[in-house]
């Protein structure tokens, strides 16, 4: 087992306790900051049972616990495997084994790859370690609040897993953990509607209801909410695709949606500059064709009521169903994009077989194969099959697009445009 190393920059405060004692750890942290977080504010459960309390009524929120500044954890090169190696700093993961129930063991000729008769459809992937797949709940149907028991890690994805347990019947189930999400916190879904004391703390009708109040009530981290009910402007993850429908979007380390708007305000907003740019140009009749596109345009506003823009991580803007699922927060496990595994070995494990490249091969096993390893030949570049490759290969359909992408993300040279410049 890899130990962690004592930070010794003020090692003469305890030189002599640590002269008395034999542990010796060699991991150590660069660039972190030492300061604890804030204590997490008292939730409503430690109250008497006697008292009834509105949990809805109360003005505390459990407050964002401050991300520490990007830090990995090294360790000391005693062999060659580990020198290179650089861990995110996670120790507030379960380090215990994960909750049997709503688990099952990964098995089958699939992990290599491998489809129902045995052949490779999948190159690169065989052996690593036994797993154990979790059962995620990407639904999330199950109103009331339910408590984060504790954070784990999930060996079949990149983000970090919360047990949540419900207080009233004791049922578990697994979801994604947002980012800064612990143990003890409450998150709550609000997909099957909003429970009746919150409905009575909001005026007892939901439609004279300010849509602010509703969201400072609801739209908490770790929450699940319909699309319509989130601000604009807000952060989520395991954003969903259909009404009813599971999380599909957004579920892997890091990654998160902005929630733009509803698109009737985008094309409203389009209605009342078209309305301003003919009364400047002095219009007093409106053609019969002038009529005739505003009718249309007044349906398309009717339909696109049921959707909201939401923007993806790649750049791209998209239209979801307004009774669509997203979670509030950020995916856990941020910096899981910055780890080194510092060998080959720790690969293998991860079940990632070597890659071999094309050039190093024979003449008979690859297009690009052949003489002394060095040059494809005049050879154009393709896989191992014969698919031409930079370019040469078109795979984007220009007929049946997807009518829900409202603006496509950026691709060749207009994502260099997009990238962010380095500051000199």
């Amino acid at each position: 087992m890899l130990q962690p190393r004592l930070c010794l920059r003020h090692a003469h405060h305890f030189r002599h306790s640590l002269a008395s004692t034999s542990l010796r750890t060699y991991a150590t942290v660069e660039a972190i900051d030492h300061t604890p977080p804030p204590p997490l504010t008292a939730t409503l459960t430690n109250t008497p049972s006697t008292v009834e309390v509105n949990p809805y009524d109360s003005t505390v929120r459990p407050e964002d616990t401050p991300e520490p500044p990007f830090a990995l954890r090294t360790y000391k090169p005693r062999t060659p495997g580990v020198r290179h190696l650089r861990r995110p700093i996670n120790d507030h993961l379960w380090p215990g084994r994960p909750f049997l129930p709503l688990t099952f063991p990964r098995k089958g000729q699939h992990i290599g790859g491998r489809n129902n008769s045995g052949q490779v459809r999948i190159r690169h992937r065989g052996n690593g370690a036994k797993r154990r797949i979790r059962m995620v709940d990407f639904h999330r149907l199950e109103p009331g609040k339910h408590t984060v028991e504790r954070i784990e890690y999930d060996p079949g994805r990149s983000a970090h897993i919360a047990l949540l347990t419900n207080p009233v019947n004791g049922a578990k189930s697994y979801v994604i953990a947002a980012q800064g999400m612990r143990a003890g916190e409450q998150i709550e879904s609000f997909r099957a509607g909003l429970p009746e004391k919150l409905v009575e703390s909001l005026g007892g009708n939901l439609g004279t209801a300010d849509a602010g109040m509703v969201a400072s009530k609801t739209a908490w981290r770790g929450n699940c909410l319909p699309l319509h009910m989130i601000p604009t402007g807000t952060l989520v993850y395991n954003v969903g695709l259909k009404k009813g429908g599971k999380a599909q979007l957004c579920r892997s380390a890091g990654t998160f949606a902005m929630v733009i708007g509803s698109a009737s305000e985008r094309l409203k907003k389009g209605k009342e500059g078209m309305m301003e740019a003919e009364e400047e140009d002095g219009a007093a009749e409106i053609s019969l064709e002038g009529a005739r596109e505003r009718k249309e345009k007044e349906k398309k506003w009717t339909k696109d009521d049921l959707y909201v823009e939401v923007r993806l991580k790649s750049g791209e803007v998209r239209k979801i169903h307004r009774d669509a699922c997203a979670t509030i927060g950020t995916a856990s496990n941020s910096n899981y994009n910055r780890r080194q595994l510092g060998k080959a070995g720790r690969s293998r494990n991860l079940g990632i077989r070597p890659t071999v490249r094309g050039v190093a091969m024979n003449a008979s096993d690859h297009p690009h194969g052949g003489g002394r390893g060095k040059s494809k030949g005049n050879v154009q570049p393709q896989s191992i099959w014969g698919v031409l490759a930079k370019g040469g290969y078109k795979t984007r359909k220009k007929r049946n697009v997807n009518r829900f992408v409202v603006t496509p993300r950026p691709r060749g040279q207009n994502k260099e445009l997009s990238k962010p410049k380095k500051k000199e």
